[in-house]
């Protein structure tokens, strides 16, 4: 098949312990999962059911070396979040089966253009410009969960519980544990399911405990989540000077 342009890269992840990638398809987010974090937003968790939101799979880094800054925001801020990789597809999984559909797991920042965010909230506009920025969704290597001949150091197991946590330049910002996610891994993918076909190479973002902030250029952010591999990165302005 001809292209009238060339058609872009798929994007894709690095897997621990192989020189194969996970190929992404989409990312959905999970709103205010934390209690605290809603809190500290002015917000209460909807205890009913879940909420999302979405990131373009294109927008998806690897969360090493040097990420950009975003355009067009004066309060950019960081969000540790666990990061779920769907292997398998599935519509209307139960919750008894939603885990073994679960490729692995990373540890993964959405980052948030804040002021562009409560712009929104305000004027009762949709999110897409404050959450859909260019390498706003970063992720670190995937941890498969099951071994087999492919993946055979595969040894992450299904985290329910463990410490969350989030250093900027060394000082910690964000400190929590996933058993305070107020809608676990499994009631996520089920409900998610019965809105969209879950395919394999989706991505969610599970949602950010209390403690966001601002991202300056120059600072060096490292997250752990136990049991996953840790990230490191440090944030540049690629912008040009404004006109004078």
């Amino acid at each position: 098949m001809a292209f009238v342009i060339d058609p872009p890269a798929i994007p894709s992840l690095p897997i621990l312990g192989s020189d194969q990638r996970f190929p992404l398809r989409r990312v959905f987010c999970v709103g205010r999962n934390f209690a605290d974090h809603a809190a500290e937003m002015g917000a209460e968790v909807d205890r009913q059911a879940p909420f999302y939101f979405t990131k373009s799979c294109h927008h998806v880094r690897l969360a090493t070396g040097r990420i950009p800054m975003a355009q067009g925001t004066r309060a950019y801020h960081h969000e540790i979040e666990l990061v779920v990789a769907v292997g398998k597809a599935g519509q209307n999984i139960p919750v008894a089966e939603a885990l073994s559909h679960v490729f692995g797991y990373a540890p993964g920042l959405d980052m948030t253009r804040r002021d562009l965010q409560t712009v929104a909230k305000d004027k009762r506009r949709p999110w897409d410009v404050a959450k859909d920025a260019e390498a706003s969704a970063l992720v670190a290597h995937l941890c498969p969960v099951y071994p087999t001949a492919e993946y055979p150091t595969a040894d992450c197991a299904h985290p329910q519980a463990g410490a969350i946590q989030l250093r900027v330049n060394g000082t910690l910002r964000q400190d929590s544990d996933l058993s305070h996610m107020v809608w676990s891994v499994p009631e996520v993918i089920a409900d998610l399911s019965q809105l969209y076909k879950l395919q394999a190479g989706d991505l969610i973002f599970m949602g950010t405990p209390a403690g966001v902030g601002p991202v300056q250029p120059g600072d060096t952010l490292q997250g752990t989540i136990d049991g996953l591999s840790p990230f490191e990165v440090t944030f540049y302005d690629d912008q040009p000077p404004a006109d004078t």
